[in-house]
C-alpha cells in the first residue's frame, strides 16, 4: 500500500468517528472536555458554532453520534454524547455577549426565508453577521417550525425552544409571524436578492382504506394532530388509540395520547422490531409508559359501527428472513379487530409546494420534490435555495441546520456574484499534546465506568400535565463521570517514521494490539497479518513509510485505537506523538473573509 495521506482533511476527520458521523460536524470531544473542566459555557459556545441550537439538540436530536462512539466497539453502550450537550446548556452562564455581533451598517442584500424552522434561522444565524438583512415569512403565531410543532412539549419545553430561537431572532431578523406565502412568483418579485425554503415537510402521508370518509372525524394525521395539539385546539382523545406507523412521530403521537386522557394505547407495526424507524430510545420510553407495540400487522380497513369508528381490521402477516436480516418472503397468516375510539395515522410525512407555480424555471421530480443540488443547495432557479425538510425529505434537525449552514454559503457566493459550486475546502490542523516526556495536556486514563442512565420524572408525575419534561438532565455529579467515559479520539496518534527504530515497544504496550511492524504489500493481504484482525473495512489502516531499519512500514488499525497514548509515552525516541486534530468546516463567515481578501486592494 501507499503510505497513508494523513494531510488529507478527511483522515483525521474520520477517526473522530462521533464528528465525522454529526452532519453538521461539532467537535464533540472538545466540548466534552470542557463539561469535564467545568467550563459550560465554553462547551456551549462550542456546540453552537456547528449545532446552533444545543438546548434543543440536547434533547430531541436522532443521535448520529452515538452509534458511531469508539466506547460502543469496547463496550456495550456509547458516551451519551447528547445528554453532555444537554448539560452545557442547562448550567452555562448567560451567553448574549458571546454571540454573533451584527453590524450597524447593513451590505444592502435581502434575503427572504419562508418558514421559521431550524434550516432557515440557522441560514439567519449566518448571514446577520455579514450585513444581510434577512427576513422570515413563517405561517403561525410563533417560531419554530416543526421543532413547535411536531415535539411534544414533555421532550422540549418552549423555554428552551424560545430561548435558543430567540437569540437567532434578536439579531434583527424581520420575523413576519402569521404570514403564509401564497405565491413564490409574487416573492421573487418582492425585491429580495436570494430566497431560502425551509418550509419543512408539513404534509403528512394518507392511509386510503375502506372506512376512511366515515370514519374521518376520529382518524387523524400525526403531524397535524401533534400541531393542533401543540397551539391547544385538541386537549382530549378516546380511551383507546390505534397509531398506525413506528417512527419517531408515532412514538410522540403515542405518549401524547396518554397525556390526554388515553387508557390504552397500541402502536401497530407492518414489520418486525428490527425494520422500526423509531430510535431505540423513544421506543424505550414509550414502553415505559406502557404503550404496546404490535409487531406484524397491515392494515386492512377502518370498521364502523353505529355511524362511528369502532376500530380497525388487520391482516396479521409471517416475515421469512435471511441471515442479514433481509425480508425474503411474507404471507399473511389471519386477521385480527382492534378496537379504537381514535386512530392516528404516523407513516410518512412528504413536501408540499402548491404555492410554487410550476412555470418559474424550479424543477421538480417525478415525486414532486424539487430538485436541489446536495452540496450547494441551490434550486434549477440560481436566485432559490431549499434546505432542511423542503430540499430532501424529513430528516433529524441537526441535518437541517446543516444544510442551513451550507446554503448560507451559496446564498452569499451567489449574491457576491461567485460560483456557488467553488467553495472553501475543509481543513485540519495538528497540535501536540506533550507536556513532559511522559505527560499529556488530556486526561488519557481508561475509565471502566458504565454509561449514565438519564433520570426521568416519576410515572407518577409526568401525566399530571402535557408540559412536564420526563427526562431531568444530568447533574454536575452526574456528568463528571459520564465526559471520563470519552476517549478523546481527537488526540490523534501522529507517527514520524524516519524517527522510528523498530524496538517494538509500542507494540508490546498497546492494550489492544492495533499496532504492527510487517512488511508492505495489497490491502486485503496485509490485514490478514495484523497482530489483531482488522474486520472494519469501513475504516482504513494507517501505512506508514517505509522504516529505515528494515524498510517494513508501520500499520495501525484505526478501529481499534482508543487513543491512550501509551504508545507515545513507552517510544524512546518520540516516534509517536499524541496531537490534537481540530476540523476547520468552512460557513459562511469564512467564504465572506476570503472574497474580501481576494479584492483587489487600492493603493
Amino acid at each position: 500500500m501507499e503510505p497513508t495521506d494523513t494531510s488529507h482533511p478527511d483522515y483525521y476527520h474520520r477517526v473522530v468517528d462521533c464528528q465525522w458521523a454529526c452532519p453538521a460536524h461539532t467537535d464533540v470531544p472538545e466540548y466534552i472536555r470542557l463539561i469535564a473542566q467545568g467550563r459550560f459555557t465554553d462547551a456551549y459556545m462550542v456546540n453552537r458554532h456547528s449545532n446552533v441550537f444545543p438546548g434543543i439538540l440536547g434533547r430531541v436530536c436522532d443521535r448520529p453520534c452515538e452509534p458511531a462512539c469508539r466506547r460502543g466497539r469496547i463496550e456495550q453502550k456509547p458516551v451519551a454524547i447528547c445528554r453532555l450537550k444537554r448539560v452545557a446548556a442547562d448550567l452555562r452562564e448567560d451567553v448574549s455577549a458571546r454571540l454573533p455581533k451584527i453590524p450597524r451598517l447593513k451590505n444592502g442584500r435581502r434575503i427572504a426565508c419562508i418558514g421559521a424552522g431550524c434550516a432557515s434561522l440557522t441560514v439567519a444565524n449566518d448571514l446577520m453577521p455579514l450585513g444581510y438583512e434577512v427576513t422570515i415569512f413563517e405561517q403561525y403565531g410563533e417560531p419554530g417550525g416543526l421543532m413547535r410543532t411536531n415535539i411534544p412539549s414533555f421532550r422540549l419545553p418552549h423555554t428552551v425552544l424560545n430561548e435558543e430561537i430567540a437569540m437567532i431572532t434578536g439579531m434583527g431578523v424581520d420575523l413576519r409571524l402569521n404570514t403564509r406565502i401564497a405565491s413564490m412568483r409574487e416573492l421573487l418579485h418582492s425585491g429580495f436578492d436570494a430566497v431560502f425554503v425551509g418550509s419543512g415537510a408539513p404534509k403528512g402521508k394518507e392511509l386510503e382504506l375502506p372506512g376512511r370518509a366515515a370514519g374521518a372525524a376520529n382518524i387523524h394525521i400525526g403531524i397535524a394532530w401533534l400541531e393542533s395539539v401543540a397551539f391547544g385546539h385538541i386537549d382530549k382523545i378516546g380511551k383507546g388509540v390505534l397509531i398506525i406507523g413506528v417512527g419517531n412521530t408515532a412514538m410522540d403521537c403515542c405518549r401524547t395520547s396518554l397525556r390526554l386522557g388515553a387508557e390504552s394505547v397500541k402502536v401497530m407495526a407492518r414489520k418486525p422490531r428490527g425494520f422500526f424507524k423509531a430510535s431505540a430510545w423513544e421506543l424505550e420510553d414509550a414502553e415505559e409508559e406502557s404503550v404496546e407495540i404490535v409487531v406484524n400487522r397491515v392494515p386492512r380497513a377502518f370498521v364502523m359501527e353505529n355511524g362511528r369508528l369502532a376500530g380497525m381490521q388487520f391482516d396479521q402477516v409471517e416475515y421469512q428472513l435471511d441471515g442479514a436480516g433481509r425480508i425474503t418472503a411474507e404471507r399473511i397468516s389471519g386477521e385480527e379487530f382492534l378496537p379504537a375510539d381514535d386512530v392516528i395515522l404516523a407513516i410518512g410525512q412528504e413536501n408540499a409546494f402548491p404555492w410554487i407555480e410550476r412555470d418559474l424555471g424550479i424543477q421538480f421530480d417525478k415525486w414532486d420534490v424539487p430538485v436541489v443540488d446536495r452540496i450547494t443547495f441551490q434550486s434549477t432557479l440560481p436566485q432559490v435555495f431549499f434546505g432542511g425538510d423542503a430540499a430532501f425529505g424529513p430528516k433529524n434537525i441537526i441535518w437541517a441546520v446543516e444544510h442551513g449552514h451550507q446554503a448560507a454559503i451559496s446564498i452569499h457566493r451567489f449574491v457576491a456574484g461567485e460560483p456557488v459550486s467553488e467553495r472553501l475546502a475543509p481543513g485540519v490542523n495538528l497540535q501536540s499534546r506533550k507536556m513532559g516526556m511522559h505527560e499529556w495536556s488530556y486526561a488519557n486514563d481508561y475509565t471502566a465506568v458504565e454509561r449514565r442512565l438519564m433520570p426521568h420524572v416519576s410515572l407518577k408525575e409526568r401525566f399530571k400535565k402535557l408540559n412536564i419534561e420526563v427526562e431531568l438532565g444530568f447533574t454536575a455529579e452526574q456528568t463528571a463521570q459520564e465526559v471520563q467515559r470519552c476517549l478523546n479520539c481527537d488526540v490523534q496518534t501522529v507517527f514520524s517514521a524516519k524517527l522510528c527504530i523498530e524496538c517494538d515497544a509500542c507494540l508490546d504496550i498497546c492494550p489492544v494490539d492495533c499496532l504492527t511492524i510487517t512488511h508492505n504489500g495489497q490491502e486485503a493481504e496485509l490485514r490478514t497479518r495484523l497482530k489483531a484482525p482488522a474486520r472494519n473495512l469501513a475504516q482504513s489502516l494507517y501505512v506508514s513509510a517505509g522504516l529505515p531499519q528494515t524498510g517494513r512500514v508501520m500499520v495501525k488499525d484505526e478501529d481499534l485505537c482508543v487513543h491512550c497514548g501509551l504508545c507515545a509515552e513507552r517510544c524512546p525516541t518520540a516516534a509517536w506523538d499524541m496531537q490534537k486534530s481540530e476540523l476547520h468546516w468552512p460557513q459562511a463567515a469564512d467564504e465572506a473573509r476570503t472574497l474580501e481578501a481576494q479584492k483587489p486592494k487600492i493603493a
